[in-house]
């Protein structure tokens, strides 16, 4: 099942249980969906579908750090309700020491010796983490590693 059909039976779900938030928070990320399909004029392939789900991740995170700043915690709490929502259809994160573990094989097999390095291994480490890892955070650790 793909994750836009996954996402319209929660709807409906949703919307037989009367859950307003939930409800409002599964038309957002469809209709983020269904308009990166309208752009593309074709069907999403599930990395562009994760995509689209981060991006979407990193408007809520950033919208709701915005408005607590703002003092509006009210919107705030909405925007996280949202996350906990979008988060759940997002593939589990990785364990910080899986994460290392990726980043020592990729260091290895790219030969990076310093932080000249650092573009190369970003690469492998982000194309096989896809979605499983803050770039800010493989990027910490990165050039911790070749510091």
């Amino acid at each position: 099942m793909s994750l836009i059909a996954r996402i319209e039976n929660e709807l409906k779900e949703a919307m037989q249980a009367r859950e307003s938030e939930r409800r409002d928070a599964l038309r957002l990320i469809l209709a983020a969906l269904r308009s990166a399909e309208k752009e593309l004029q074709r069907p999403l392939h599930d990395d562009e579908e994760l995509q689209v789900l981060q991006r979407e991740r990193k408007r809520r995170v950033e919208a709701a750090e915005a408005f607590r700043a703002a003092g509006r915690e009210e919107q705030a709490d909405a925007e996280e309700n949202e996350l906990e929502i979008l988060e759940e259809f997002m593939p589990e994160p990785l364990a910080e020491d899986e994460l290392e573990e990726i980043i020592d094989n990729v260091i290895s097999d790219v030969g990076a010796t310093s932080i000249r390095d650092l573009g190369r291994v970003m690469a492998g480490v982000m194309h096989q983490v896809s979605g499983r890892a803050d770039g800010s955070t493989v990027s910490q650790l990165v050039k911790e590693k070749l510091a």
